[in-house]
């Protein structure tokens, strides 16, 4: 038995590939048959591919998106704490508006965003009696016993809040191009530093 020299192997192949062009194939003992059915399916699934790709691509994008945003929302309660932690030092440090200011900016532009962080903080004071807060003013000007508690201990609160946008990377009807993503933080001021 010899085997095929290479040039009757490519006549071969020529002959395969010209038939299944026509839409036929050469059985064993010779007679052409129709393409079978697994050479159909192929070309099915290719259009199936091609008509499912962009609703595919823009769930894809949606994802992307979504992630983007709660990667913002994140980036922002990141900064709120960071400008309440600055400011829990110390009663003089809970309204140094600057200082806690600059300390969420520095947080959220230290993750690669920009300065477009609006920051505002709040300092309340009362008195903690078995963990409820009766509120009062925070200084003797306001409230003569500041400081001082008839029950329970005195508390200095402050409440930071950062504000940022989330731009979106494309405009898709009916979604805005642009979301503000706003996050608050509460702490206790050390009132003893």
């Amino acid at each position: 038995m010899t085997l095929p020299s290479r040039p009757d192997k490519l006549i071969a192949r020529k002959r395969r590939s010209s038939l299944v062009a026509a839409g036929l194939s050469r059985r064993s003992n010779g007679v052409k048959a129709p393409l079978c059915h697994a050479d159909r399916q192929s070309g099915q699934s290719l259009l199936e591919m091609a008509l499912m790709l962009p609703f595919l691509l823009l769930l894809l994008l949606g994802v992307i998106e979504i992630g983007r945003y709660a990667y913002i929302g994140i980036l922002v309660g990141n900064a709120a704490r960071a400008g309440a932690a600055y400011g829990v030092q110390s009663n003089a440090q809970s309204v140094d508006t600057v200082g806690i200011t600059n300390a969420a900016i520095n947080d959220f532009m230290s993750n690669g965003q920009g300065s477009s962080l609006t920051v505002t903080s709040a300092v309340m004071c009362g008195c903690d009696s078995s963990g409820t807060v009766t509120t009062a003013g925070c200084t003797p000007a306001t409230n003569p016993t500041a400081g001082r508690c008839a029950a329970g201990h005195w508390v200095v609160i402050l409440t930071v809040t950062a504000s940022g946008t989330f731009n979106s990377l494309f405009n898709y009807p009916g979604i805005p191009a642009s979301i503000s993503v706003s996050r608050a933080s509460a702490m206790r001021v050390n009132v003893n530093g």
